[in-house]
């Protein structure tokens, strides 16, 4: 198994700066080293290039924004198909979570069917006309499943994913526009209550099963806020009541135990609000957990 590591140093999709230094501290808490001590190949394929905008988030006119993260979006699409088609697994850290426009996108126009497992405090299911905020990082979700921008809703211009193999996981904060979209659809919501009934083992049990249906595999998009804040108090948007530490790392253990894996991304750790890059050192060790690392 080869391992392609890229990084989206991205911001510009969320309501605070910071989280575009994620992948600088992901990679400084020794990312490829361990990854290595798997007896994985890695190659870090860097980053890609991201307009620096200096003015604070909350004074730019969001819509504005839209070209700059599909540019951002096309050229991490490009390098997964690149990472792809050389043999490699993409491994694409972020940033914000509007990067998956880009991860997904990659991986669609190089032909995969993929089913996606959506780990995440929020349904990432707005649009321009429900957000309340117009934050881009709100709307991935929407955007892969063809509601969206044109510019970015094109960038995966080859998916044929069914609502049926997409699975979220733990989902605690939604707009109402949003809660009423997702339940017109096919769509498999866990929501952190679901998770607090039935355990995580089962609901991953279901999760899997749904989103491999009928796939190749299946590409996990990990928002680090999914995770209590207790846990990882480093996040872009954190909520309250979120996983602990040994269901996430359970979660992601399973998937690579089921061996379903086509591609991993993880999203959203923001070191301006980390203590000593923690969430950054245990955003590693998911990753090395849905990789394969095991116990024994």
């Amino acid at each position: 198994m080869k391992i392609g590591i890229i990084g989206v140093p991205i911001d510009l999709g969320a309501n605070r700066r910071g989280v575009d230094m994620g992948p600088s501290a992901i990679r400084y808490a020794h990312l490829v080293t361990k990854i290595e001590q798997l007896g994985l190949k890695v190659t870090d394929f860097g980053d890609i290039n991201v307009p620096i905008i200096r003015s604070e988030i909350e004074n730019i006119n969001k819509s504005d924004l839209i070209p700059k993260i599909r540019d951002v979006c096309v050229s991490l699409s490009d390098k997964v198909q690149e990472s792809i088609k050389e043999g490699f697994i993409p491994l694409v850290i972020g940033g914000d979570h509007s990067i998956a426009i880009g991860s997904f996108g990659g991986l669609v126009n190089s032909g995969k069917n993929i089913g996606l497992i959506w780990f995440d405090a929020h349904g990432d299911f707005n649009t321009l006309a429900t957000s309340q905020t117009n934050n881009l990082h709100g709307m991935p979700l929407a955007v892969i499943n063809g509601k969206g921008p044109d510019g970015l809703v094109s960038i995966a211009r080859d998916s044929n994913l069914c609502e049926d193999n997409i699975v979220l996981v733990g989902i605690r904060d939604l707009d109402y526009r949003e809660k009423e979209r997702l339940k017109k659809t096919n769509i498999n919501v866990y929501t952190i209550s679901d998770i607090d009934k039935q355990g995580i083992n089962e609901v991953m049990k279901q999760a899997i099963q749904f989103a491999s249906c009928d796939t190749e595999g299946v590409h996990i998009s990990f928002d680090v806020d999914v995770l209590d804040p207790l846990v990882a108090p480093g996040v872009g948007t954190a909520v309250p009541r979120g996983l602990d530490y040994r269901e996430a790392h359970l979660a992601l253990e399973m998937i690579s135990e089921a061996e379903v894996l086509t591609s991993l991304e993880l999203v959203e750790v923001n070191p301006i609000l980390d203590e000593r890059n923690r969430t950054a050192e245990l955003a590693v060790e998911l990753i090395l957990s849905c990789l394969g690392k095991d116990i024994l």
